[in-house]
This record gives structure tokens, sequence and C-alpha cells, in this order.
């Protein structure tokens, strides 16, 4: 008799949740306003802890961020975020987006949580974290500690923004070429495979040498306005961020830099940087590895976004023109991943790094689990959030899609993937594909979301 009243109160007290606590939402009307909050945390651990690589010893100058948005008027709330670390993956994107979906009063599949991939910064996994524990290894790198704390703080930054929306009455469209910043890495081919890859700084001047190869030279810029005043501006640039790495010192790299430029001079506005499918390109063919091309990069970077800006075009906007569609992806799978727990005992912190995302998510993949890709859609914008290291072709595959409208792409959103590579590439080796967890099969599933959430938000 215990056990059923027991089992009665419980039912009684999830109605309640389900009816007082949860937020509720009305249709969209079509004069509904459409709102924005923002929010800007520090999202640099402290010295001392382990970066992805190295331990780090100290911090740059410009700190680590974890920027984002809310969007307000809808059904329900969508929440956009771009952290300076390298990557967060499996079990540790599903805590991101669970957490700051209750602080916006939304759901997990209205949350994308992506990272602009600097490599002097801290690798998030905590499925990687629960294995090293298992086999009673260090945590390392993929020590969660601060990754819980900084999650925390972005939940109640965006509680505190929430308060202080803005009424949005513009989006703006802009558009423009960025010039000696992207190359293509795989560039390097005879017989139809890869000899070298061209990394994110080349050394051998006859690499360096070579074309720039097939990349996006544009960079895409959103931004929400209320009447003449900017309160947000999103830009879309693929490309690795490395300008030199393995400091020690915690920093945001090239694209950082420019982000705070940017936000010197349109000081109005929240800037919120995301790479784009950057998985095959880096600054190799533009950068030597001399420290002084930071800076170089970081100039080409903010003339591109500052001819974006200025080539601007605004529309009006309501609630009702906001769309969100999202699919869920289940990859083919390379079994030889399972090897990787066979050998973590002997792995260096480095490799361990590089391998226990993937294995994370081979393990996930296996238990039925999925990875998303997200479309919001905007009038004529389509923004898309991709999983993984995309390679370019397929961000220059959506383009195509849809000429017609104002296509931008976000990759580096769940880590857990990896590089993914195009079929061609698969066929061709080279460094990304022997480091891939998905199979040359993935081209067909990632061009199919692709064009599913376009279609879906052209309707």
């Amino acid at each position: 008799m215990r056990n059923k009243f027991s089992f009665l109160c419980l039912i009684f007290v999830e109605i309640l949740q389900t009816v007082f606590l949860q937020p509720s939402y009305a249709a969209v009307s079509s004069d509904a306003i459409l709102k924005i909050s923002v929010f800007d945390v520090n999202a640099t651990p402290p010295v001392g802890s382990q970066l992805t690589y190295d331990q780090m010893r100290n911090s740059g100058d410009l700190s680590l961020r974890a920027k984002g948005i809310v969007l307000l008027g809808m059904e329900k709330p969508i929440v956009l975020c771009a952290i300076d670390w390298i990557g967060i993956a499996n079990e540790s994107q599903d805590s991101f987006k669970v957490a700051l979906a209750e602080a916006a009063g939304t759901i997990p599949e209205r949350v994308v949580v992506h990272t602009v991939h600097q490599h002097d910064a801290p690798i998030c996994d905590f499925t990687a974290e629960k294995i090293l524990k298992e086999h009673n290894l260090p945590t390392g790198c993929f020590d969660g500690t601060f990754a819980r704390q900084l999650i925390k703080c972005i939940q109640e930054e965006i509680r505190l923004s929430i308060l202080q929306a803005d009424t949005i009455t513009d989006i703006g469209m802009g558009r423009a070429q960025v010039y000696k910043v992207a190359s293509n890495r795989r560039i390097n081919i005879r017989y139809g495979k890869i000899i070298s890859m061209r990394g994110s700084s080349e050394h051998d001047s006859v690499v360096r040498s070579m074309s720039e190869g097939v990349i996006d030279p544009e960079i895409s810029l959103l931004s929400f306005w209320n009447k003449d005043k900017p309160l947000a501006v999103l830009s879309f640039y693929a490309t690795h961020p490395q300008s030199y790495y393995l400091t020690k010192v915690a920093n945001p790299d090239f694209p950082g830099i420019a982000r705070y430029m940017r936000q010197l001079s349109v000081p109005d506005a929240l800037h919120i940087h995301f790479n784009g499918a950057g998985g095959n390109i880096a600054a190799g063919k533009y950068n030597d590895g001399s420290h002084e091309n930071r800076l170089i990069l970081s100039e080409r970077l903010v003339d591109g976004m500052k001819r974006a800006w200025e080539s601007t075009k605004k529309c009006k906007v309501k609630a009702k023109d906001v769309c969100w569609v999202t699919e869920r992806l289940y990859l083919p799978y390379n079994p030889e991943v399972s090897e990787i727990e066979k050998t973590i005992c002997n792995m260096n912190g480095r490799l361990l790094a590089n391998s226990l995302g993937r294995l994370g998510w081979y393990k996930r993949r296996m238990a039925g689990k999925y990875v998303e890709a997200s479309c919001l859609a905007i009038n004529d914008a389509r923004l898309l959030f991709m999983p993984g290291e995309l390679f370019v072709e397929y961000q220059l595959a959506a383009k195509s899609m849809n000429p017609d409208k104002f296509i931008a792409m976000a990759a580096y959103g769940d880590y857990g993937p990896f590089y993914i590579g195009t079929k061609r590439a698969y066929s061709e080796g080279g460094y990304e594909i022997e480091s891939s967890p998905v199979t040359a099969d993935a081209e067909e599933y990632i061009l199919n979301a692709i064009h599913t959430l376009l279609n879906k938000s052209n309707n």
C-alpha cells in the first residue's frame, strides 16, 4: 500500500512540475515580436590547468570566451553558443545543451554549442573522462571540473541576459572575400594519394608555393538590429584557426583577435565567431610559422569582416519569420576505432587528446546515440550547424543547393566524429582520413542531412 501511495505521489509531483514549473509557449502570431539576449562569459581555465596538449602556465592578453545569443518570441527560444575551445564532444555536448536549454526555458534540440577550435585551449569530453576513470588512468586534459563550472556560469549569464532582452526589428546579411588566409591542407597529392599535409603553419617553401586549392573564400555575417542599433553579429569563416600553438599560454589565436578588433569597431553589438567547415583548411600557404603572422592573419580576417559588414543588407523581421529544424545523424562508423581502447594505457597525453573522443563517439554510436545537425532560417538566411571537422566541400555543396539564399555554415559542433571527409578523400588517405572514425559513406549521410535541412527550412 505504501509503495502504491509513493508511486501516486510521484505522479502527482510530475504533473505539478509539468503544469506549473515548466515554461509554456503559445503559437506564434503573425505580429509577434522577435527578441534577442546576448551572453559573454570568460572560458579561460586557471593557470596550472591542463589544456588540450600542454599544462597551462599563463593566459594571453585576450581571454578565451563563451559567447552566444538567445532568440526569443517564437514557440520556444533558440540558443546559439560558440566557445574558444578545441572541441566539445559526446556526453559533454549533452550536458551543455541540457543546461543551456534549462537556463533559456527551451529544449536541448534548440540549442547548439560549437567551438572555434583554437589549439592552445581546453578540450571537453565527459565520455572520454569516464573511459579514463574506468581504466584507472589520470583524466589529464579531459578533467571536466572547469567545464562543469563554466556550464553553471553560462547558465547564470543566460538567465540574466534574458531579463534585458532587446527587440529585433531587422536582420542584416553581408558577405565578402577574405584574402590570403585560408588554403587547402590536402594539396600535396601524387598518383591520387596524399604525400603530406600542408599544416596550419608550413615551413617547406615548396609546399607553401603550391596552389591555394579548394576553399570557401567568403566570410558571412548575420547581424541583428533594433532599428539603427546593431545588437549582435555572427561571423562564419572556414579555416583551422592556428597561427602557431603549443605555447602553454591559453589564447584565442587570430580569429579571436579579429573578433576583438571588430568588437572595438562596432562596440554596441556582441561579436560571435563560428568556424565553418574547415577540417581540410588552414593558413599554411600564407603562414611559415613566424609569430608575427598572428597579427597579419588577424588583420586580413578583420579586413574581410569589415567589408562584409559594409556590404550588409537589412530587412525587417518578425518572430514568424524564424524557423528551426534539426536532423539526427547516425553516421557510419569505422570498427577499427574500437582498437583504441586496447592501447590507451600506453598512450601519451597528446595522443590521448586526439584519440579518446573518437573512441567515445564510437561507443555512443554502438549504443544507438546520434549527433545532430540543425538549421536556423530567418527570412532568406540559412545558418547550418554541423558536427565534427567537416571538409569544406560540404559547405560549398550547401551553398550550391540554395544559391538564392544566404547560406552560412558552422562546423565543430559535437567534436566526437572528428574529421569527416568527402568520399574521394577516403581513397586519397592522409592524416585527416587516418584519424577519421567514420567511413567514406558518411558523405551521403551529411549531404542528405544538409539537403533535408534546407528543404524543410524553405517550407
